[in-house]
């Protein structure tokens, strides 16, 4: 068995879109491919006449074209619905605009495909309303790596001496945009002054995303884009998310995978896997979000609670566990 793993973008001047960038796609993009050697399956990430399954990531023109090749040659096709329209909205200067045809564009793309990869069952009812049979959608999470996320007293120490860190620190990991919820972010740093508020992740020009605020509280850093994640992560006492819109939101379980307790949006994306009081806390407001947080700031009880909640889920969606049902997927689709 033989999988062609393609991920357009990389293919674009030598992946240049991807460069000082962390986003859940490329995290997603990596962890197919360390599934992949783990269950030991040959794989190119270039079109190659001899593969048995095309498995493509973002289904824009190049790889449209490699989908309708690998079905006249009675290939099976799997698409990762790692995008929605729902999810573009918000991302980046006039993306409004465009989503409705987004939408029409990835209903189309998507009907090509054999299987679609699904992340979670939110994102499959979003396409199955586009009108994409359920049928042929299979849940499947993006998982973390246990081997790459993981508690390190030495990275803890090394972030927090980094970015002058101590106490309770707040924190959150993802691109510096609008649709990840900046807005709250802020007014939270705003309530809790006391406290060192700390974004990790690539910050856009102006151009091209709404700018952040040419005043910023003095307790609140946004560091751009950081090389060592994981020291990032470790870095942090709770992990905020407080973000408008996902398709599941990668960086949640790899905070799980630190140990870090969770405040989330309430968001129909965490219904079905995130469970408010047991690995996370959920806020449907401002409001919500100034009381959980302060609980979080000072219960440490409670911060350990979620903290071994976290941990559990991430096991849970590890890529040791997923990597079993990916297999499964593949032989069913080569029967």
């Amino acid at each position: 068995m033989k999988i062609c793993l393609y991920l357009e973008y990389l293919h674009f001047k030598n992946g240049v879109l991807f460069k000082d960038i962390g986003t859940g796609l490329l995290s997603s993009y990596k962890n197919q491919k360390i599934m992949l050697e783990r269950l030991g399956l040959k794989y190119t990430e270039k079109w190659e006449d001899d593969c048995d399954i095309l498995q493509i990531n973002t289904p824009w023109l190049k790889s449209l074209y490699l989908m309708k090749k690998a079905k006249r040659m009675g290939k099976p096709v799997i698409v990762c619905s790692h995008v929605t329209a729902e999810d573009i909205r918000g991302v980046f200067r006039g993306s409004q605009v465009f989503a409705p045809i987004m939408k029409w564009y990835l209903t189309y793309a998507y009907n090509q495909a054999d299987i679609i990869l699904s992340p979670t069952e939110y994102t499959k009812g979003l396409l199955v309303a586009y009108g994409i049979s359920p049928n042929k959608i299979i849940i499947q999470s993006n998982g973390v790596d246990l081997k790459k996320f993981y508690k390190d007293d030495s990275k803890r120490e090394a972030g927090r001496k980094a970015y002058s860190l101590s106490q309770v620190v707040l924190g959150t990991v993802g691109l510096a945009i609008p649709r990840k919820g900046i807005d709250t972010f802020l007014m939270l740093a705003n309530k809790f002054s006391r406290n060192s508020f700390v974004w990790f992740g690539k910050i856009y020009n102006a151009a091209v995303v709404k700018a952040l605020p040419k005043t910023l509280p003095e307790n609140v850093v946004f560091t751009g884009y950081v090389s060592d994640i994981l020291e990032a992560f470790n870095a942090l006492d709770v992990f905020i998310f407080p973000s408008y819109e996902e398709n599941q939101g990668m960086v949640l379980l790899e905070a799980a995978a630190v140990g870090l307790p969770i405040l989330v949006r309430d968001i129909p994306v965490y219904k079905s896997w995130l469970v408010d009081g047991e690995n996370c806390l959920k806020a449907k407001n401002d409001d919500e979000f100034k009381e959980k947080l302060e609980r979080l700031i000072n219960d440490n009880t409670l911060r350990e609670k979620l903290s071994r909640g976290s941990l559990e889920l991430a096991q849970k969606e590890s890529l040791d566990n997923l990597s079993i049902r990916l297999k499964q997927i593949y032989t069913d689709l080569l029967i």
